[in-house]
């Protein structure tokens, strides 16, 4: 008996659109470890389904296909069914034709095809229409059409950037892309056609190169890229990759294997010197940067979430909206204070953290962040939303000194590996402090767990609830407390070098 053959799908065709060999690992392995989501990206499916589900709104009358993902079968006999019924609009409808199952966020009658003619809507939640959206719609379109429907027009339903809460009327904007999806359609057949072959054969030989990253990172490029040798070319500060190949194909696989009349940015020079010779180098203009960190400073850190349909007022989709922060303070006589705000329900957070931000900087010359833009943003943001706090808020701001290109601009250290980041900077500037033993380690994830604090925090146990806080907790003030010890160490540089002469 000849075997089922491996059928496609939407999502399977566009990772095989970007990699053979991508989809050939999905399909053979799809228990594969790279294929377990990060919490970024559960957060960001979730937000899509809320998205999913609020943009059915937009083409009322409709009929939900509500079946358990893995029944593709089931799916598609319940959307013929739904089709006989002359339904105005059918939700995750689901069709199949030619080995290749396509489903359909909105998949609504065309008013002006007489009846017959349909409109496939592909709904996107990001704030514009990508390129990659349009593959997406056209194997939609493929796929119905095969399947004996009559589709007229396609459009990409996507997010409004203006928009603005608590006017959420215009939250979604509609995009005819018929004549795009028309011209993408050209080749399609060829496409699924060449993955079902490749899928019935071995592993596929694909060289690497920029499609591994075009449009989103592969998640099996650990598999697939070369493990690179300690301080590659390719870790060279912001290099471009052409560069990086460029120079290994010159004979230049590492920064060790750089010659010394190679032409060279001032940061590119200073990180091969520092690898080369195997030490830190400190520029003698780092005293003079020094200076605009006059005290008593403050030590500034934010976090914030970002949600895609916006609920606090103002607040546009994706918006990154400031709800922690951590504060170090120098104050005369008692040395360095710590001052620190979570948010701790749904409620606009704004107004109660800014007033307890003006309260905690109020003594400070200076506020220090490291990558300050995102600070200044976030306090822009603040004043906005609560204009009676304008005038301390507008303070904090104009007292902003960034560290980060203090850092970037002066120091070099081997294990920054070409990045400045401060989950780089500090151990390799501060041995024995980092962020490892804390629960939560990174930005990504504080974000993720911020918002289940704020919107789900009620759903938790009391005391996995209390966790989660305090785990967060640590982690901003963990930023602020590596910003005061990374300015103590530079100091420390600078007297260093003065005790030389």
């Amino acid at each position: 008996m000849p075997s089922k053959p491996l059928r496609l799908s939407k999502s399977r065709y566009l990772s095989g659109l970007q990699c053979h060999k991508q989809l050939w690992w999905r399909v053979h392995e799809p228990d594969a470890p790279e294929l377990a989501l990060t919490p970024g990206q559960e957060n960001l499916f979730a937000q899509g389904k809320e998205v999913g589900e609020r943009a059915r709104g937009q083409v009322p009358g409709g009929e939900l296909i509500d079946l358990p993902f893995y029944e593709y079968d089931n799916k598609v006999a319940a959307t013929r069914e739904a089709l006989n019924r002359g339904l105005p609009a059918i939700y995750e409808a689901w069709f199949l034709a030619e080995d290749t199952y396509a489903g359909v966020d909105i998949l609504a009658r065309d008013p002006g095809g007489g009846g017959r003619g349909h409109v496939v809507i592909e709904v996107k939640a990001s704030n514009s229409r990508k390129p990659e959206h349009l593959p997406d719609a056209a194997v939609q379109v493929y796929v119905l059409r095969r399947a004996g429907l009559q589709v007229e027009r396609a459009e990409v339903m996507h997010l409004n950037p203006e928009c603005r809460y608590p006017d959420l009327s215009n939250l979604f904007v509609r995009e005819d892309v018929t004549a795009l999806v028309e011209g993408t359609l050209i080749g399609l057949s060829d496409e699924l056609e060449a993955q079902r072959r490749m899928l019935d054969a071995p592993l596929p030989d694909v060289p690497i190169g920029e499609h591994c990253s075009r449009p989103h990172d592969c998640p099996f490029i650990p598999r697939c890229w070369p493990k690179l040798p300690d301080h590659h070319v390719s870790s060279l500060y912001r290099i471009d990759r052409r560069r990086a190949v460029e120079l290994e194909a010159d004979g230049y696989a590492t920064i060790y294997d750089l010659p010394s009349e190679l032409e060279l940015s001032a940061i590119h020079a200073r990180q091969v010197k520092a690898v080369q010779t195997g030490r830190m180098v400190v520029e003698e203009t780092l005293k003079k940067a020094l200076t605009q960190f006059a005290s008593p400073l403050a030590f500034l850190d934010f976090e914030t979430v970002s949600l895609a349909i916006p609920r606090w007022a103002g607040c546009r989709p994706w918006q990154q909206v400031p709800v922690q922060f951590s504060v170090h303070v120098e104050e005369r006589g008692r040395g360095l204070t710590h001052h620190e705000w979570i948010a701790d329900g749904p409620g606009d957070p704004r107004p109660a953290l800014a007033e307890a931000l003006v309260e905690a900087c109020a003594g400070a010359r200076r506020v220090v962040a490291y990558y300050a833009s995102f600070e200044r943003e976030c306090i822009r943001q603040l004043r906005e939303a609560v204009p009676q706090l304008g005038r301390g808020l507008e303070r904090i701001e104009r007292r902003l000194v960034d560290l980060l290109p203090t850092v970037r601009n002066h120091v070099y250290h081997p294990d920054f590996g070409g990045r400045f980041s401060i989950k780089k900077t500090l151990p390799a500037l501060v041995p024995g402090l980092s962020y490892s033993d804390l629960k939560v380690r990174d930005g990504e994830v504080a974000t993720v767990e911020l918002q289940r604090l704020m919107l789900a925090g009620t759903e938790l146990p009391a005391s996995e609830r209390a966790e989660l806080r305090q785990a967060l907790l640590r982690y901003c003030e963990r930023d602020t407390w590596a910003m005061v010890k990374m300015l103590e160490k530079l100091r420390g540089l600078v007297a260093d070098q003065l005790e030389l002469f």
